[in-house]
């Protein structure tokens, strides 16, 4: 297991977790990939893949440790990505596309010109059949990813910054500044409406009806999308919550949380107590200003969401010609660390991922 997070200082870090009795948290490897602030990090069975202000995507090959590639597709930064099975990836970026890949030769099958503004959020349905995205056009899109076209659009009052499907698929909710609405599928309509004090971060569906909140404050919230009210709501860092990350393995659930203040934190949730506060499995401090995170597992223990067969999605576009395979002018590192202009195609030569400086760390936090 693998706790992944990007922050504004252009680093990806890996962590490697350990359940146990206690739990352990080990330096794995830091990256420097991008040129700009990580915006997005999502994980399959095989890969990572990380969106930056720098317009690129990264993709890291987690069973070998190596950089596989970058893909250039999009102008402006990468906003959202997200993976379905082991054969789909879509992005989606301030230039208001979103992007279908195939994840086999990472290829684009599809480029959707899906908003007028920003995409600012994507989710993908359970059944890999439908997506739903949100931008900065007050809209909200629902895609047909068998046939990729537009299915239906529904205006919003105001611009949504979040937008995610329940694990049954039968309801998803969007987020607008410090509101959760939340929809059922067969009729489109809000159900109920979930507000908090500050602006939302981050939601993640622990179960069907129980949603985890973070807003910009030190709070994590568990609602009910049935009744809308609050569960249980407990302080978990010591300045606001960027990303949280769940899922499911050996009957345990287990909650991730990074925050501004550097730390990522593991947490054990009791679903049979769900009002109860959960209770700390571990924590580190990566020393630095967090922005996404995910959880990359190994195969034996893929998460729920991402168990079914590959979307079909786009099936008869992949004969057509791979834009993703232009070059595209992007900084990198040379031998001696300084930043130097080079020309990369999307699958360039395989580079390892990097050990962390840990004695050059522990230099440093003496001297502090």
């Amino acid at each position: 297991m693998e706790l992944v997070a990007g922050c504004y200082e252009q680093i990806l870090f890996g962590f490697a977790a350990r359940p146990g009795e206690p739990w352990t948290v080990t330096p794995d490897f830091t990256h420097h990939a991008h040129t700009a602030s990580l915006s997005a990090v999502a994980v399959n069975s095989k890969y990572v893949v990380t969106g930056s202000r720098d317009e690129s995507i990264q993709i890291y090959d987690m069973r070998k440790k190596v950089e596989h590639g970058a893909l250039l597709q999009h102008n402006g930064t990468i906003t959202c990505l997200e993976f379905y099975g082991t054969a789909h990836l879509l992005s989606g970026a301030e230039d208001g596309l979103i992007c279908i890949w195939n994840t086999k030769r990472w290829e684009c099958l599809k480029s959707i010109k899906a908003h007028k503004g920003h995409v600012t959020s994507l989710s993908i349905h359970p059944s890999g059949k439908l997506a739903l995205s949100v931008g900065t056009d007050k809209t909200l899109r629902t895609w047909n990813l068998v046939e990729g076209r537009s299915a239906f659009i529904k205006n919003l009052k105001q611009n949504a910054h979040i937008i995610k499907w329940s694990p049954d698929g039968e309801k998803y909710v969007t987020v607008i500044t410090n509101k959760v609405d939340i929809y059922k599928l067969d009729t489109a309509s809000i159900t109920g409406t979930i507000t908090i004090e500050k602006r939302i971060s981050s939601i993640r569906f622990i179960t069907d009806s129980v949603l985890a909140i973070a807003g910009d404050d030190e709070i994590i919230r568990f609602y009910s999308c049935d009744s809308q009210k609050c569960l249980c709501e407990f302080k978990a860092h010591e300045n606001r919550i960027k990303d949280i990350y769940s899922f499911e393995r050996e009957g345990q659930h287990v909650i991730v949380t990074a925050s501004s203040d550097g730390y990522i934190k593991v947490w054990n949730l009791d679903l049979n107590k769900i009002n109860n506060v959960p209770s700390l499995l571990c924590e580190v401090s990566t020393k630095a200003r967090l922005t996404c995170l995910a959880v990359w597992l190994d195969q034996a223990s893929e998460m729920k969401e991402n168990c079914g067969k590959a979307a079909t999605s786009t099936e008869a576009n992949e004969s057509e010609k791979p834009s993703a395979v232009k070059k595209k002018k992007v900084c990198g590192m040379n031998k001696s660390g300084k930043l130097t202009k080079q020309r990369r195609r999307i699958v360039p030569a395989k580079r390892k991922l990097e050990a962390p400086l840990q004695k050059k760390k522990k230099k440093q936090n003496s001297s502090e």
